[in-house]
């Protein structure tokens, strides 16, 4: 049995890292009208999905371990946060939210299951890539 906060850990970091991809892959798809950059997203972001559905933790666990309302960190912002100057700027700051993310599950994973954690890494320089793609189009 995995530990509580442990749970909470890969929780918000499974949330994090997935909502960070889709709103870069808004930007690809509906700004930048990149198909390409769209796919690959789309597919980093399902990946993380993929590999928590084949581990051994169950999503009803994950949920039953989250806990908004005493989050310390919950209502913690920074200025930069509440402050994008352009889509090329929203693109760039999930685009850092998902690869932090997508480190601390693979960091947390070593504790549960090192191949798991090993997929974590191979998706994190996969993100790389993508970002170093989409350059072109970031101001």
């Amino acid at each position: 049995m995995m530990k509580k906060d442990i749970s909470r850990i890969i929780d918000a970091n499974f949330n994090r890292s997935r909502e960070g991809l889709r709103v870069c892959e808004e930007v690809t798809r509906f700004i930048w009208n990149s198909a390409s950059l769209t796919k690959d997203l789309k597919t980093a972001r399902h990946s993380i999905t993929s590999i928590l559905k084949k581990s051994h933790i169950s999503s009803k666990i994950l949920f039953l371990t989250r806990d908004v309302e005493s989050d310390v960190g919950r209502k913690e912002r920074t200025k930069s946060e509440m402050k994008r100057l352009d889509y090329s700027d929203i693109f760039s700051a999930n685009i850092e939210r998902a690869k932090e993310s997508i480190r601390v599950l693979e960091e947390f994973f070593k504790l549960i299951d090192k191949n798991d954690s090993a997929k974590f890494t191979k998706l994190r320089f996969k993100v790389y890539e993508i970002e170093k793609k989409a350059l072109s189009h970031i101001k």
